[in-house]
């Protein structure tokens, strides 16, 4: 029985919940899965923590009229650490707020987390980048699992892929579509709307938040360039050792040329190996209509995996969402049961 703690409790968090309702039944049959959900502590939401269990259902109900303190018969007003300590949970689910500068509240939690000997599973991409290797070597000293499938390409394969099918291959080179919201409104230019058009209906829409910055300037992106370079090829680098160039600067007039010589704009991050290391970039870059990264339209995500034995291997799938990136989630805890029994 897998004790689950959750640390942040928005649409990521509620959408694992909901994936765990909802096949409650066939992960048991299928996986032989079980799970107690023990404690959940969210910022505005507030907390409630009973080791007995806590009934997912009301939980959700709670968390929609963000008063999940006011769940009966539970030990509330307790933070993040004080939660994670408290719980007696095996796993904590991190899935609060990122801040790709500072990781903080995030990095204070994982450290909580991995330091108390408990595993770490999450999406939040700002301590897994900035971190990743103190992270990784503290839940190796604790013999705790730190798994992070869902700060890459949400639900869509990437870390597990080649952990698992990929082992064995050298992986000289990765490279994709990283960020919906800017493919989104790169393939709404194609359709002949302006950048501030496609900006605006990828804002309506929620591909985008109302501050793009992070998205449409190549931030986010660059956070998860700096996971795979270091995750994958075991590089030590920073943001400040990515090139990084947005999208701003992309105009009508710039993807009609591109698409008249039989190309396609696309922001593309990069992480490459080289004699001196491990170069990384994300910067708009012309595609041949022929490249596979080409054809990946709208909000998804592509990633192209140049490897030793099997050469490109190129995956294709939705790079957010609720349910999607709750997948990612899910995907991980299952692996730290099969790993336990």
């Amino acid at each position: 029985m897998q004790k689950i703690a959750f640390v942040g409790f928005g649409v990521v968090g509620q959408g694992l919940a909901e994936i765990l309702l909802e096949k409650k039944q066939i992960l048991k049959k299928k996986y032989g899965y079980e799970y107690k959900v023990v404690a959940v502590s969210d910022f505005t939401k507030g907390s409630a923590l009973d080791q007995k269990g806590l009934n997912l259902s009301k939980l959700l109900k709670l968390a929609k009229k963000g008063k999940i303190s006011e769940y009966p018969g539970a030990k509330t007003g307790l933070d993040a650490v004080r939660t994670i300590r408290q719980s007696g949970a095996d796993v904590i689910v991190e899935v609060s707020y990122t801040d790709i500068k500072t990781a903080e509240p995030a990095y204070t939690h994982f450290k909580a987390a991995l330091g108390a000997g408990k595993h770490l599973v999450t999406t939040n991409k700002g301590p897994t980048a900035l971190y990743f290797r103190e992270l990784a070597a503290l839940a190796k000293r604790k013999k705790a699992a730190f798994r992070y499938e869902g700060t890459v390409v949400a639900g869509t394969p990437v870390v597990n892929l080649t952990g698992t099918c990929l082992a064995g291959n050298d992986i000289t080179e990765v490279r994709g579509i990283l960020n919906g919201t800017t493919n989104f409104i790169l393939t709404s230019m194609e359709k002949g709307k302006s950048y501030e058009a496609a900006l605006k209906e990828a804002q309506r829409l929620g591909f985008a938040e109302a501050d793009p910055t992070a998205d449409v300037e190549g931030f986010d992106a660059m956070a998860k360039v700096i996971i795979l370079a270091k995750s994958l090829m075991g590089a030590d680098i920073g943001p400040k050792d990515v090139k990084r160039t947005g999208i701003t600067r992309i105009t009508l007039k710039d993807v009609e040329e591109a698409r008249a010589a039989g190309m396609r704009w696309k922001l593309i991050g990069k992480v490459k190996k080289t004699g001196r290391g491990v170069a990384a970039s994300v910067r708009p870059e012309k595609v041949a209509v022929t490249d596979p990264l080409a054809s990946v339209g709208g909000a998804k995500n592509a990633l192209t995996f140049v490897t030793d034995l099997l050469g490109e291997v190129t995956i294709v799938g939705p790079g957010a969402g609720r349910k999607e990136t709750g997948f990612a989630l899910l995907a991980d805890l299952l692996a730290i049961d099969r790993t336990a029994k």
